[in-house]
């Protein structure tokens, strides 16, 4: 069926779906805050609603609709709507009940404190407002439409670890910037996609038969993000290859070893950037249907509409536009200028503890005695990835695998091909040395994360042994960058004893 004669709904409204159970069916149309709907009372004083609840309740806990905010008065209405903003974002997730730290998080900051207690409430005050800004880009892009709503969910998809990274960046923290890039790709190569396949393994174990059966997702994502993973390692495993065999050369000096890496890797830089945004026009506008949940079930509904009488197929196709046509209207919490109010309030937060955060990286470091590298691969990448993973893993347990697939490997090709190449030329804006020369036993670990997950999703199909492959993996990699102090994971001296056993040989 063309996508264009029936609105398919998009990913992020799926998602939205599949992890609240919310229907947007025509029977029960969401409506923006404002807007006259069947639950809005005849009498301006009324207080019975379409869900049988006061307007108590209709005040504190409906996301949907706040009295008071269709009130011609100005003074009633327009602070009706601000609660209804504020209230639409704190129901948005349960991951926001950590918002408390946010204030004491800047307040620590702020007044000196302890620079581990400092650390770690603004590693919970990041969380929250991670989903918060999540939250709010899909509001904004419920009204821009499929393109360009993918697009903005693909730039602010990663906004937390990115804002994170430009500040580590100013501070000249490279390795926490370097380590934070891998760490996100195998946060959700390896335990995001390896929780999804093993609760949803555990959860979907068995057919109505009582036969053991696997899960599936379209071979096209699998295809796509091992070629782009495979690229993406290509480009980090490079300069650190080229890098070993300068350095083993007599000739010229550091800095101009140093100039080439450079040089190679800003060229590499702009060259994945262009590849990721012909990726985007290839996803969002010319092979879009190839990249949408319903792609994998077109199939089997085209071969099963093929075994039916003729009569039964045109009722099944009836039934088929129909449900289609239900899913049509999308919830919207907010106007999209109120959404990108909370946007902007959001990232101005975010930047405020993530500054504080790096700011006392070095006594965490000094004083915990655990490594940068475990701190950028580690514990950042659960600050910005929080809320995605639980989303992901929700919808993979209701066996929508597609959806859950999505939201794991998509957001992996954006920090491959988009954040890193920003990151790095960036860095040649604002004068630093970032380049994409990553430290050696990070770049083993995610050489060989993208080979196990090339050949775990290759044929499409996932069960809960797979999914507790990957987690072990990443378990294993975690493990050696926790008990492994910094000084070991210095890149010149590791550099020189390869280089030398290289020689040797």
């Amino acid at each position: 069926m063309d996508r264009d004669s029936v609105n398919l709904p998009s990913f992020h409204d799926q998602v939205r779906k599949t992890v609240t159970g919310l229907s947007t069916s025509t029977r029960d149309h969401p409506h923006e805050n404002g807007e006259p709907h069947e639950g809005t009372p005849l009498i301006g004083n009324g207080t019975v609603t379409q869900n049988g609840h006061g307007e108590t309740w209709e005040f504190f806990f409906n996301s949907n609709y706040t009295p008071g905010a269709d009130n011609p008065k100005p003074w009633v209405k327009y602070p009706a709507h601000v609660w209804h903003i504020t209230k639409a974002t704190l129901l948005s997730s349960p991951i926001n009940v950590l918002l408390f730290a946010v204030p004491i998080g800047i307040i620590a900051g702020q007044s000196g404190w302890d620079p581990v207690a400092v650390f770690v409430i603004n590693f919970f005050a990041i969380i929250p407002l991670a989903a918060v800004l999540s939250f709010a880009t899909e509001e904004i892009s419920a009204k821009l439409g499929e393109a360009l709503g993918g697009l903005l969910n693909a730039t602010f998809g990663n906004a937390v670890e990115l804002i994170v990274s430009i500040i580590a960046l100013r501070d000249r923290q490279l390795e926490v910037v370097k380590s934070s890039m891998i760490g996100s790709i195998l946060s959700n190569l390896l335990l995001v996609m390896g929780m999804c396949f093993f609760f949803g393994g555990i959860t979907n174990m068995r057919d109505e038969n009582g036969h053991g059966q696997e899960q599936s997702f379209q071979t096209i994502t699998a295809q796509t993000t091992a070629s782009l993973m495979t690229l993406s390692a290509a480009s980090m495993i490079l300069p650190g290859t080229l890098f070993m065999i300068i350095n083993d050369s007599k000739e010229g000096d550091d800095a101009e070893r140093n100039k080439i890496i450079l040089s190679l890797s800003r060229g590499t830089a702009i060259i994945l950037l262009g590849l990721y945004v012909l990726y985007l026009f290839f996803q969002l506008r010319t092979h879009h249907k190839l990249f949408s949940a319903e792609a994998g079930d077109g199939s089997e509904s085209a071969q099963t509409e093929s075994q039916l009488p003729a009569d039964a197929s045109a009722e099944n196709g009836r039934t088929v536009v129909v449900q289609e046509h239900s899913e049509e209207e999308e919830e919207v919490h907010m106007s999209p200028w109120s959404a990108g109010c909370v946007l902007i309030v959001t990232t101005v937060l975010v930047s405020i503890c993530a500054d504080y955060l790096v700011e006392s990286i070095d006594a965490l470091v000094e004083r915990a005695n655990i490594s940068r590298s475990f701190i950028g691969l580690i514990l950042i990448p659960i600050v910005g990835n929080a809320a995605e993973h639980v989303t992901a893993v929700v919808v993979a347990v209701k066996n929508k695998m597609d959806l859950a697939m999505g939201v794991a490997i998509g957001s992996s090709i954006q920090i491959a091909l988009f954040v890193t190449p920003f990151l790095v030329v960036l860095g040649w804006v604002m004068d630093r040395d970032m380049d994409l020369h990553f430290e050696t036993f990070e770049t083993v670990s995610f050489a060989l994360a993208v080979l196990v997950v090339i050949y775990t999703v290759q044929d499409g199909k996932s069960n809960y042994l797979e999914g507790a492959m990957l987690m072990a993996l990443y378990v294993i990699i975690a493990l050696a960058f926790f008990v492994t102090p910094s000084e070991y994971f210095d890149t010149d001296l590791v550099v020189g004893k390869l280089s030398g056993l290289v020689g040797s040989a």
